[in-house]
């Protein structure tokens, strides 16, 4: 299928993987790009050398595009208060699990996109570069736009895509509240703004002139079928590529994928400070979705850590982030150009396999 996405992306259908930080690397990104789709490498809480290792890798193993997503948040300043009040919820936790919450280290743990990540990426000269929580700093945009890059960038409200439209993205991608991991909201942080995927999707296609990706909920050739319908240029599919041969989504969070746990998701903000959608566990279920105490993004990850590790290296995933979106029953084990074979079916008889 062609069409306006298409062009710009330089790829054959019109459908994106979504960039998944924590449960894959290029070996995802790489087998969906080679179906003529867009694979994407989430690049946030990658080192400067692994960054560049797995661009080398990307180089080395494809000509198709492939999109690299970074985040835009702004490094948040440290607040003492807030911080001990975070400790003070987790305090019972650790006491539980035998842990020293005096020795957890701060430290941001993900670093906004920046010259200095441009510097890093700039000699690959990556085709696609999407971006989470907004577009970075003018300057530091023009450079990726000058070396050609096409930008996306994900909008929850019909006013965050006016945003982007004014502030240099080439596409919107129509986030709706189904979908799985990090809210990608950034002109405010009322979580009532947020809407479903096939109620924003129709706003958003009407409010702007750019190609809208719809993105949330969609797993099936059916979903994306409706997607289309709606006036959607092309589609943004996550959670279904969750348990992919190629996804390296740990064996925990892939069997809570596949159990009934599944069937309950929730926004919280308990493993990174930002709203983010992920299976209901114990920390959630327990903490609330919306915790008051948790730090700004993403400075409550690093108290979450130890947590986490203790009762991973126990088969548990109580205090994992099990990110998933609200249509996680349609996981399947599969090889990644399986589960993307299946979806282009969605877009009419020209893009099945």
């Amino acid at each position: 299928m062609k069409n306006q996405l298409t062009s710009l992306l330089n790829i054959e259908h019109p459908l994106v993987q979504a960039p998944m930080a924590g449960v894959q690397g290029s070996a995802l990104a790489l087998a969906v790009s080679d179906t003529g789709a867009l694979g994407s490498l989430p690049c946030a809480m990658l080192t400067p050398e692994a960054l560049t290792n797995e661009l080398k890798t990307l180089r080395a193993s494809t000509s198709r595009p492939v999109s690299l997503n970074f985040f835009c948040h702004a490094t948040p300043e440290p607040d003492a208060a807030r911080d001990a009040a975070w400790r003070e919820t987790l305090a019972p936790y650790y006491a539980e699990a035998g842990l020293d919450i005096d020795a957890v280290p701060a430290g941001a743990g993900r670093v906004p996109f920046s010259h200095a990540v441009a510097d890093l990426i700039e000699p690959f000269r990556p085709p696609v570069v999407s971006f989470h929580f907004g577009l970075p700093a003018p300057d530091v945009l023009a450079r990726v736009k000058a070396w050609g890059a096409v930008v996306l960038s994900s909008a929850t409200t019909v006013k965050e895509a006016l945003w982007l439209e004014a502030h240099g993205a080439n596409a919107v991608i129509a986030q709706g509240l189904e979908a799985g991991g990090h809210r990608g909201m950034y002109l405010c942080d009322d979580v009532s703004t947020q809407i479903g995927t096939f109620a924003l999707l129709p706003q958003i296609v009407a409010a702007v002139k750019l190609p809208v990706i719809a993105a949330g909920g969609i797993a099936t050739a059916d979903g994306v079928r409706a997607a289309m319908a709606l006036g959607a240029s092309g589609v943004q599919v996550g959670t279904a590529y969750l348990c992919s041969d190629e996804a390296t989504t740990s064996s925990i969070h892939r069997h809570a994928l596949q159990s009934p746990a599944a069937q309950h998701t929730a926004l919280t903000n308990v493993f990174s400070g930002r709203p983010a959608r992920s299976i209901a566990n114990r920390v959630v279920r327990e903490l609330g979705g919306m915790c008051p105490t948790a730090p700004a993004f993403p400075l409550a990850t690093a108290a979450i850590g130890p947590l986490r590790a203790h009762w991973e290296a126990q088969g548990r995933g109580d205090f994992s982030p099990l990110w998933a979106g609200q249509n996680a029953s349609a996981c399947q084990s599969l090889a990644a150009a399986d589960i993307t074979h299946q979806l282009l079916h969605g877009f009419g008889p020209s893009c099945s396999p």
